[in-house]
C-alpha cells in the first residue's frame, strides 16, 4: 500500500516481504534526449528512496537518466510521481509524462489518458504519427504560486537581464538573449538555479526568438543540470514569451535534443513531440542490496 507521508518526504516505503528476489524491472525512455528510469509499481510495490533516485541517475555506476518517474495505480487511468537526478522530488514533469502516456496508451489501446501527478490532473492525447501531446495545466504567474520568495512582478525579476517566472508545477526562470547557444550553460545554469529569490530552486532557460512562433531554447534543470531537451522549461518559456508579446500563443521551440510544438489554450498548456522506449531492462539484487 502507498503511504501518502512518505511520499511528501521523497520516499515510497512497502513493506520488505514485497521485494522481488529476482531483481527489479525498469524502462528507460526518452524525449528529445531528455531521459528516464521509469518503474512501474501498479502491480507490485516498489521501494523508492533518494538513495535509489541517485544511484540510478549515475551514468556510469547506474542506468543514468534526467528524471526517474513511478507509475502506480490512481483515481484515473493512472498516478506519476518524478524524482531528480539529485534525488529529490518534482511534482512535473512534462516529457516523462509524455513518454509514459505512450506507454500506457499502447498497452490499453486507448489514444486519450486521464493522469494525476502532484502538479494535478494531465490529460494526454494520441496525435498520430508518433506523437503524444500532453495539457500541462494553465501556468502559475502569481509570486505566491511560483513560488518566489517575496512580492514582485513575474514577467520581469528584479534580477540582471530581467528573466520571467513561471510555475508548471515546479519553477522557472526564463531569459530571452540575443543568442542561446553563446551562453555557457555550465556556468550560467547553476548561478540562478540557486537564486535567493527562488527558495525551492528553478529550472533555468536561456531563449532566443526566431519569429513570432519560433523559439531557440537551451535548458539548465533543477537537480539535474543542462539537459537535452525539458517539457516543463518549453511550457513555461512559451508562456513568458507570449506574455511579453514576442510570440503567439502557439509555438515551435528548438532544443538541443530536438523540437516541441507548445499551444497555451484556454484550458491549458498544451505540449506535443515525439517519444522513444528505448530498451526494459532489470537491476539486480547486487545493485539493490548495495543502497543500504
Amino acid at each position: 500500500m502507498l503511504v501518502l507521508d512518505s511520499f511528501r518526504h521523497g520516499v515510497y516505503m512497502p513493506p520488505m516481504d514485497t521485494q522481488n528476489d529476482t531483481g527489479l524491472p525498469f524502462m528507460k525512455m526518452h524525449g528529445l534526449g531528455n531521459d528516464f528510469v521509469v518503474l512501474d509499481a501498479r502491480v507490485q510495490p516498489i521501494e523508492v528512496t533518494p538513495a535509489l533516485a541517485i544511484a540510478l541517475a549515475h551514468r556510469q555506476k547506474g542506468v543514468g537518466f534526467d528524471q526517474m518517474a513511478v507509475i502506480t495505480q490512481g483515481r484515473q487511468d493512472a498516478h506519476l510521481t518524478f524524482f531528480n537526478a539529485d534525488g529529490s522530488t518534482s511534482a512535473a514533469c512534462g516529457n516523462a509524462t509524455r513518454c509514459i502516456a505512450r506507454f500506457l496508451m499502447a498497452e490499453s489501446g486507448k489514444r486519450s489518458l486521464h493522469l494525476t501527478t502532484d502538479r494535478g490532473d494531465l490529460f494526454a492525447l494520441d496525435q498520430g504519427d508518433g506523437l503524444t501531446a500532453v495539457n500541462m495545466g494553465q501556468p502559475q504567474l502569481t509570486w505566491q504560486e511560483i513560488p518566489l520568495s517575496e512580492a514582485m512582478d513575474t514577467l520581469e525579476l528584479p534580477i540582471e537581464g530581467g528573466p520571467s517566472a513561471t510555475g508548471m508545477g515546479n519553477p522557472h526562470c526564463t531569459f530571452f538573449v540575443e543568442d542561446a547557444d553563446a551562453i555557457p550553460l555550465e556556468q550560467f545554469g547553476p548561478r540562478y538555479e540557486h537564486h535567493p529569490l527562488y527558495p525551492e530552486r528553478t529550472n533555468v532557460q536561456v531563449v532566443s526568438v526566431i519569429g513570432p512562433d519560433h523559439l531557440r531554447m537551451r535548458v539548465w534543470e533543477r537537480g539535474v543540470g543542462h539537459t537535452l531537451a525539458s517539457g516543463s522549461s518549453s511550457c513555461a518559456a512559451a508562456v513568458a514569451a507570449a506574455r511579453r508579446g514576442l510570440t503567439s500563443h502557439k509555438v515551435r521551440i528548438d532544443l538541443d535534443g530536438g523540437t516541441l510544438h507548445i499551444d497555451w489554450r484556454e484550458d491549458g498548456v498544451w505540449m506535443t513531440g515525439p517519444t522513444a522506449h528505448v530498451f526494459d531492462g532489470v537491476l539486480t539484487p547486487e545493485f539493490l542490496e548495495g543502497l543500504g
